[in-house]
């Protein structure tokens, strides 16, 4: 009998115990957590035009030419009633001064600071894009990057329409754009899956961090707050490490409709990736502690979960269905969810081959977490 080959042998009752605490985990962040992205049905707010204020969009460029001149006019031509576009050129030595000169005076509610000598103490965006905010005339700030660009004219107002009294946070969705190649499959996996944590998290009252694609804030709050001088030393983390800081439960809200999205192009070597990643895993690790508890639960429950599945079908092969069965529990669930989160995020193709990257995930991100041991990430991009 089943109960009598697991009850009197210890060990195999132990790793059986693991597996179905590792499972009841997984299962708890599927439904209790990511479900709340997965079931999220945004209020409509009704006579939009009237609740939009002025909104200054900053951007922080180095040598960035192709891109502003691709993305830049798709930012300044927003159905907007009252914005204004600050574009920090930071040090740039291509020709973006003169693009940048040709669209203001086309544009005029584009405003360049330019950089011209490097005054930045240490790498990173943070030193230009506290120029920007500086120079913004509104209090709804906007932050987005060269390389992306808005899905619609009505990025602004969408983002913009969350701001109230109470809210000081807006954390929005920047996709990447499908391409060819395991890589790219694997980079657009990886965003939705860390969207599905930090959305879902700041729906249930613990937001932690946001993407500098597209991020909102008001400026009182980044004085409040002393900007980024609590991490400057970091090179990355305008984003996330201010979003740690200063986000709770009552100033922040999300906004996730496919019209408010930036989109940018995913890295296409992966030693570009690795090197991303590698910044991405340093700048986490100054978290807070109950958030770098609830981020490092979720991968470790399922490696416990695949390794104690594993070893009970090669201690008891004759049982192999029973615990396969955990497999297949999680695994249903887990695309359940996804398909739920990715139709909110309006992302497509990757259902069907998301159990192979996330095991890749799974595999890779402790190495690269590693590797951070005997290395330090200072780079722009």
């Amino acid at each position: 009998m089943i109960a009598e080959d697991i009850l009197n042998q210890p060990l195999i009752f132990t790793i059986l115990i693991v597996l179905s605490i590792a499972t009841l985990v997984q299962l708890a962040y599927h439904w209790i957590i990511f479900g709340r992205l997965a079931f999220y049905r945004p209020k409509q707010k009704q006579n939009l035009p009237q609740e939009i204020s002025g909104v200054s969009v900053v951007i922080a460029a180095k040598n960035e030419y192709n891109n502003l001149k691709r993305n830049l006019p798709l930012i300044l031509e927003q159905n907007h009633p009252d914005f204004e576009v600050i574009v920090v050129n930071n040090y740039s030595d291509d020709d973006s001064t003169f693009l940048l000169k040709m669209l203001a005076e086309k544009y005029k509610h584009l405003h360049i600071v330019e950089i011209k000598k490097n005054l930045n103490f240490f790498d990173g965006k943070k030193f230009p894009l506290s120029m920007g905010i500086k120079t913004a005339h509104k209090e709804h700030l906007i932050l987005t990057d060269a390389d992306c660009r808005p899905t619609s004219k009505e990025w602004l107002r969408l983002m913009e329409q969350h701001f109230s009294a109470k809210t000081e946070i807006v954390l929005g969705y920047g996709p990447y754009a499908p391409a060819k190649g395991i890589l790219n499959r694997l980079i657009r996996f990886e965003t939705i899956t860390a969207a599905m944590q930090y959305f879902s998290l700041a729906l249930i009252g613990m937001p932690y961090m946001g993407v500098g694609r597209n991020l909102a804030y008001k400026k009182s709050l980044f004085y409040k707050q002393h900007g980024f001088t609590s991490h400057y030393n970091i090179s990355s983390g305008d984003d996330d490490l201010f979003v740690n800081k200063v986000a709770n439960k009552q100033n922040t809200r999300i906004e996730i409709s496919p019209e408010s999205h930036m989109i940018s192009p995913a890295k296409i070597h992966f030693s570009q990736w690795w090197r991303q990643k590698k910044r991405h895993f340093s700048t986490s690790g100054n978290y807070k502690g109950l958030h770098k508890f609830f981020l490092s639960l979720m991968p470790l429950s399922l490696i416990a979960h695949y390794i104690a599945a594993i070893i009970l079908i090669i201690m008891l092969p004759e049982y192999w269905y029973l615990f396969l069965s955990f497999i297949g529990l999680r695994l249903i669930s887990s695309i359940f969810i996804l398909k739920k989160c990715m139709y909110r995020l309006n992302e497509k193709h990757l259902l069907l081959i998301s159990p192979i990257l996330e095991l890749l995930l799974l595999f890779l991100h402790p190495i690269v977490a590693f590797s951070n041991l005997f290395s330090k990430q200072r780079r722009w991009n």
